[in-house]
């Protein structure tokens, strides 16, 4: 009788577990989850980008510091990035069309 309450109550956790994995393997592939995952590794990646670049920079730097005191030349100035232009400062043009037919039987897609 112990035996088999222990098997059945064994089966039942099992079961629950089993579903709760299940359940939890379905939510993670579910197209937002799976778009959320991609964004996260996408940032990341970015990040990682930026300190390499900003790693390789400083390398630059250091070295063009130690040949210009070798080969006795002055320390240049610091090279700056020229900063990036706003999105709003970027000019949107709009040309007027030239061509436009009145005939009402023209069935050129573009009147």
């Amino acid at each position: 009788m112990f035996r088999r309450t222990f098997w059945f109550t064994a089966g039942a956790a099992a079961g629950v577990w089993a579903t709760t994995k299940v359940n939890r393997k379905l939510r993670q592939l579910t197209p937002e989850s799976l778009a959320a995952q991609a964004a996260n590794k996408a940032i990341e990646t970015g990040h990682r980008l930026k300190d390499f670049a900003v790693d390789i920079k400083s390398g630059m730097d250091r070295r063009e510091a130690e040949l210009g005191e070798a080969l006795g030349l002055e320390a240049p100035a610091h090279r700056a990035l020229p900063a990036r232009r706003p999105a709003d400062a970027v000019e949107y043009r709009t040309y007027p069309r030239t061509t436009q037919s009145h005939d009402p039987h023209n069935r050129n897609e573009d009147h």
